[in-house]
């Protein structure tokens, strides 16, 4: 008797390995190791007293010439944007009366003037700001400083775009990378090259980085979730790993603010009915803005400490490739935007707010800086809109703490 039952006892061993070890080879191959700890870790944002105040953020990693296409392909993805981004936003409006912000990330490596000019256009109409993407390989400080430079003046000068820093007058700027390759994220070290780029964007006037999450790429940092402060170590590549939470009644610290959206687990979309999906926060035909998503990215509630009423999210595209442009300027973007505005902006349990990534920091520097309320007051809390923007007041009356607020509000050390 007992010679049969150590033989099943052995099988069943054996199964659980041979499950064990499938489990950890699917996790290996979409490198969820790097952050699973923090997920199992999470813990829930604290409960509030009012109503929660939605902060939706819609990044682009914008790139007409995707795919090395020729230029007549090009001018039809961008034309494309610039007649139906207006058709379908002008059709919603967010608790301050606003339509939906799209944050155009332009790549420098892809300029041409008439592409930039169209989507000033539709910036200057109220729909967005244009910011700075970047891919480039095995580079080096001066040509990365050089390129960056160049493009902040080409972009303020000739599209409208950047703001000035009302302190110091240096253009200022958010960011993604290419290749999701920031601070040399790669093993391999392709796709950047610079160890030290987060202190080169700060340098610069990067205010913040957007680029995460990045998942499935190895690049995704340990923090998931998260508005913090990364610092620097030039010697090391992904310095960014970890950092520093950006806390209500506290300052700026490292080198760079970094914003990331939602990242999780979907046990609603599984793979072959069993592996959970990544949920990364990205958009596009494959994975459509649909109604439990949304309400996964807003139970996220990525916020900054001590301010869990005001929650970010920050989704993001790659909004110029035609398998993508019906789910993002047509009915499932309409969807998107009636869901959160029907579920998301009752004014009682939730207020909803449609903000570029400008608007993003400024928000977030407002928390930081202890103030509380409608977020609304302050969109434009440390860095103006770009002078190619229309400026756009909120319906809500002017705070008294905002100028006491900012006078006070520190440089990054």
């Amino acid at each position: 008797m007992i010679q049969p039952f150590l033989i099943m006892l052995l099988a069943l061993a054996a199964m659980v390995a041979a499950l064990a070890l499938v489990a950890w080879q699917a996790i290996r191959s979409r490198n969820m190791q790097v952050w699973l700890g923090s997920y199992l870790r999470r813990r829930k944002r604290p409960a509030v007293t009012g109503p929660t105040h939605v902060m939706f953020c819609f990044v682009d990693h914008y790139e007409p010439a995707w795919g090395r296409v020729d230029l007549e392909t090009q001018r039809r993805r961008v034309d494309r944007w610039h007649r139906d981004y207006p058709a379908m936003a002008s059709q919603h409006r967010d608790a301050d009366g606003r339509p939906p912000q799209h944050t155009f990330f332009y790549p420098e490596e892809e300029y041409l003037p008439e592409h930039l000019d169209k989507i000033a256009a539709l910036c200057a109409n109220g729909y967005g700001e244009i910011e700075i993407h970047l891919h480039h390989d095995n580079d080096t400080p001066g040509n990365f400083c050089a390129t960056i430079s160049r493009f902040n003046e080409l972009l303020h000068a000739r599209h409208g775009a950047l703001p000035r820093d009302p302190r110091t007058g240096q253009l200022r700027f958010g960011f993604i990378h290419g290749n999701w390759s920031l601070d040399n994220s790669r093993a391999d070290g392709r796709w950047c090259g610079l160890n030290n780029e987060l202190i080169l964007l700060r340098e610069l006037g990067c205010y913040a980085d957007f680029t995460l999450p990045s998942a499935p790429s190895e690049t995704q940092t340990r923090t998931i979730n998260a508005i913090y402060y990364a610092t620097d170590d030039p010697h090391c590549p992904k310095s960014h790993n970890t950092g520093t939470p950006v806390k209500a009644g506290g300052q700026a610290s490292g080198d760079l603010m970094i914003v990331q959206g939602p990242l999780g687990l979907d046990w609603k979309r599984r793979r072959k009915g069993i592996m959970p999906r990544i949920e990364n926060a990205d958009v596009r035909h494959s994975c459509p803005p649909t109604a439990e998503r949304i309400d996964a990215w807003i139970r996220t509630g990525i916020h900054v400490e001590g301010r869990p009423e005001w929650v970010f999210v920050k989704i993001h595209t790659h909004g110029t490739q035609e398998r993508d442009m019906d789910t993002l300027l047509g009915a499932p973007a309409h969807a998107m935007h009636a869901h959160l505005e029907g579920h998301y902006n009752d004014g009682k349990r939730y207020v909803l707010h449609y903000v570029t990534a400008r608007e993003t920091y400024n928000i977030i520097k407002a928390a930081e800086a202890g103030l509380s309320g409608d977020p609304s007051h302050y969109r434009d809390f440390e860095l103006p809109p770009p002078p190619g923007v229309t400026c756009w007041t909120s319906k809500a009356t002017p705070d008294p703490q905002r100028a006491d607020a900012l006078a006070s509000v520190p440089d990054m050390e």
